[in-house]
């Protein structure tokens, strides 16, 4: 059998096989293993924090990534961000009838892959089968599950006046690496998405710095779009230096070239960070430090105000910057 049919999903020997061949043989997890209707796990002290996300990205495999290792790192990141340590992820397929089976053993193994690289377990799972044309191959859900080790030391109410804006590395990266696979250009190979699971890197800064108030991984909308939100949600004002934002000078050029502002574009493995003032500068010496976020930088400043985003241009001016309006790239992430 090399493709999906609808009788992998009606809950029989083909969906049993599919369990076996696919899902226990690459996930390897003793919980999973055990085919429980839920995960027993031991309980802790403290607080927990869980994060849902589902993923429905074209293609489902790209330059850089594909869909599982997208399902695996969002989740991750959403937990990460919150300042908690990811523990624990299920997921749930969503799979086309007529999918190439060859296909979903790539995704499986890569959704494998990197949740072993962010020491998380995949500790349950499900599996439905739709109708040929109804969903472009799979789509994917998980569910973590992240342990607080410090409640309240990250929160949009920490952040102060004073404090700065730092980013990991260049923007837009994964958008411009899907929107050129999707139209097929004769450089789309030049980009690779920065999808990656974030949550290791994030510990090392959180053990290091203690001033670190709030994170936000800014994915669908981009950078401008989560700077937006949490502006207005504390009531402060977060004034972005346009010349200090990096973008790869590729990456700013194709999107140049197809109309598109690199401020509104997603990051799949991207953070922002507000960190007081004295410690702005060691947090990018440290990022830098750390493969993979060599371009890290400080974009901006946090001052009283009235919730706005603004954007300090090149030419000396300055303009307010809003939410992204339209869905200028479905099915990104």
């Amino acid at each position: 059998m090399k493709r999906i049919m609808l009788s992998h999903g009606d809950g029989g020997q083909l969906t049993q096989d599919l369990i076996e061949q696919v899902f226990q043989m690459l996930l390897q997890d003793a919980v999973l293993h055990e085919q429980n209707d839920a995960a027993l796990l031991p309980a802790r002290s403290g607080h927990m924090a869980v994060s849902t996300d589902s993923f429905v990205i074209q293609p489902l495999e790209f330059p850089g990534g594909d869909i599982g290792k997208l399902a695996v790192a969002g989740t991750v990141n959403d937990l990460a961000v919150s300042g908690s340590v990811p523990a624990y992820l299920t997921a749930g397929f969503i799979l086309e009838e007529g999918l190439e089976l060859a296909v979903l053993r790539r995704v499986v193994q890569s959704l494998a892959n990197t949740a072993m690289q962010a020491g998380v377990r995949i500790i349950a799972g499900d599996t439905k089968v739709i109708e040929r044309g109804n969903c472009g191959g799979m789509m994917i859900n998980t569910t973590g599950i992240g342990f607080v080790e410090v409640p309240g030391r990250i929160g949009l109410r920490n952040i102060q006046p004073g404090d700065r804006v730092v980013i990991n590395g260049g923007i837009a990266e994964h958008a411009v690496a899907i929107l050129a696979e999707r139209a097929g250009l004769e450089f789309a190979s030049d980009f690779r998405s920065d999808c990656r699971p974030l949550n290791l890197v994030i510990d090392q800064l959180l053990g290091r710095f203690h001033t670190v108030r709030f994170m936000r991984d800014p994915t669908r909308g981009g950078v401008a779009t989560s700077l937006t939100e949490i502006a207005r949600s504390t009531g402060l004002d977060i004034v972005m230096d346009e010349e200090h934002i990096p973008i790869q000078p590729e990456v700013q050029g194709a999107l140049e070239m197809m109309g598109m502002d690199p401020l509104y574009m997603a990051n799949e493995g991207k953070v922002l960070l507000f960190v007081s003032e004295e410690e702005s500068a060691g947090l990018v010496r440290c990022l830098r430090a750390i493969p993979g976020n060599e371009m890290a930088a400080e974009i901006g400043t946090v001052r009283a105000g009235r919730g706005r985003l603004l954007l300090r241009t090149a030419i000396g001016g300055t303009r307010e910057l809003g939410m992204m309006t339209g869905t200028p790239l479905p099915r990104i992430c």
